[in-house]
């Protein structure tokens, strides 16, 4: 039979004493965060039977946090998977208590963006979105920088400069890429037909940069 953890098991895999331990379990006097969560990842890892409650304890006292995304079409099966996705992220996420809030353009109309952009903020603290590049949107992300709320792009890159980062793949890698596999796969040199989604996307722009890159460069032969 297996011996279940002790708590002095748990003090040496955390790396701290067992009063700190018993502490953290009882919250008998406060710890730091930084040692909190030391004590939960070792119960975690060891099986600590105890882990889970530390876990809801530790949780409780983070700082809660509303995050907003703005997706594309609300009926296109990648985006809502997308929406589940970051959903289910920020409500696991072990940093704080986030709640996603997550809306939807209909159109690539920059008005729409713009719009539903400013109310998705109002009950934010951070938003992200998917949206085309566009001096308007570009002017309404300084608009809530100003106001200390924090505008990430999501996928394509927008507002360079002013945005506060982008999540998403290198596009001109991609791009790249994609012109290699043909390289290395197609049984002859020939045209090549290349289908972009929208020049107005930053991200597909910089993919079609990357696809041509590699073949004048690498594979002349394909046009």
């Amino acid at each position: 039979m297996v011996k279940r953890p002790t708590i002095a098991d748990l003090a040496r895999a955390s790396g701290v004493s067992v009063a700190t331990v018993d502490r953290v379990l009882n919250a008998r006097l406060p710890v730091t965060e930084h040692t909190a969560r030391r004590v939960y990842e070792a119960a975690t890892e060891i099986g600590f039977h105890a882990a889970g409650l530390i876990g809801q304890r530790l949780h409780r006292e983070f700082p809660e946090y509303r995050l907003g995304f703005l997706l594309l079409r609300p009926k296109d099966p990648f985006y809502r998977a997308f929406a589940a996705e970051l959903t289910e992220a920020v409500s696991q996420s072990q940093q704080f208590r986030g709640v996603a809030s997550i809306d939807f353009t209909e159109t690539l109309a920059v008005d729409e963006t713009v719009e539903r952009l400013r109310r998705l903020a109002a009950g934010s603290h951070a938003v992200a979105l998917v949206s085309p590049d566009h001096p308007m949107l570009t002017a309404a992300v300084k608009e809530l920088k100003e106001r200390g709320i924090p505008v990430f792009a999501l996928l394509s890159d927008f507002a360079n400069g002013v945005r506060d980062g982008y999540v998403g793949v290198d596009n001109m890698k991609v791009g790249r890429t994609a012109a290699w596999m043909i390289a290395n796969c197609a049984r002859k040199r020939g045209k090549v037909a290349l289908f972009v989604g929208s020049h107005r996307f930053h991200g597909h722009e910089l993919r079609e940069i990357g696809f041509r890159a590699f073949f004048r460069e690498n594979a002349p032969g394909f046009t």
